[in-house]
């Protein structure tokens, strides 16, 4: 199999199920955005740091192949014409929630409480961790847009709701171990 097809070269795509779109179309901007947010938790996921946040991100950049698949898939090609699911082997639970949502739960009771804002910054494994939360901010807020338009799937909307909270929080507890400075926000007065 060739990595190039040509058959983007006029600056259209093929979501699942074959349809065409342009480039810049929300859907691809929505599952372009997951994927870069995927390469940027392996960046942080090559880190040092425990091993069990290793793997947790590589549970979470399996989610994100999930996700992005969901958001490839236009809601009128999701039955094929045998009638099966486009995606019946994949999906996003509530359990994957639940499983980020614990992890929030276990890194927070072990974090002194948070009185103020924080900056972004303190070490470089940090600084990645918040890139990688701004990215999935940025993905979230273009799934809720391509939603708006076509609906998708609200789990997957949740989920990278929950995910940037998990990064926050795992970012927070990256400079609690690696004893890096916690930079407050104050405001001018």
């Amino acid at each position: 199999m060739k990595v190039y097809t040509k058959t983007g070269d006029k600056g259209t795509t093929s979501l699942f199920g074959g349809t065409r779109v342009p480039k810049d179309h929300i859907r691809i901007e929505s599952y372009g955005t997951v994927d870069e947010l995927n390469s940027y938790i392996g960046l942080v996921r090559d880190q040092e740091m425990n091993p069990h946040y290793k793997t947790i991100l590589a549970e979470i950049q399996d989610r994100l192949f999930t996700i992005g698949a969901i958001l490839a898939t236009p809601q009128e090609k999701e039955v094929m014409k045998n009638g099966e699911l486009r995606l019946q082997k994949l999906g996003i639970l509530d359990s994957d929630v639940e499983l980020l949502e614990n992890e929030i739960d276990k890194m927070e009771a072990n974090l002194p409480p948070m009185t103020h804002f924080v900056l972004p910054g303190g070490h470089t494994t940090v600084s990645h961790c918040h890139i990688a939360r701004c990215v999935c901010r940025r993905a979230e807020r273009l799934a809720v847009h391509l939603n708006h338009n076509e609906p998708i799937a609200e789990i997957a909307i949740t989920y990278l709701n929950r995910l940037s909270d998990y990064l926050f929080v795992l970012a927070r507890k990256l400079s609690f171990d690696l004893k890096a400075e916690e930079v407050k926000w104050i405001p001018r007065k």
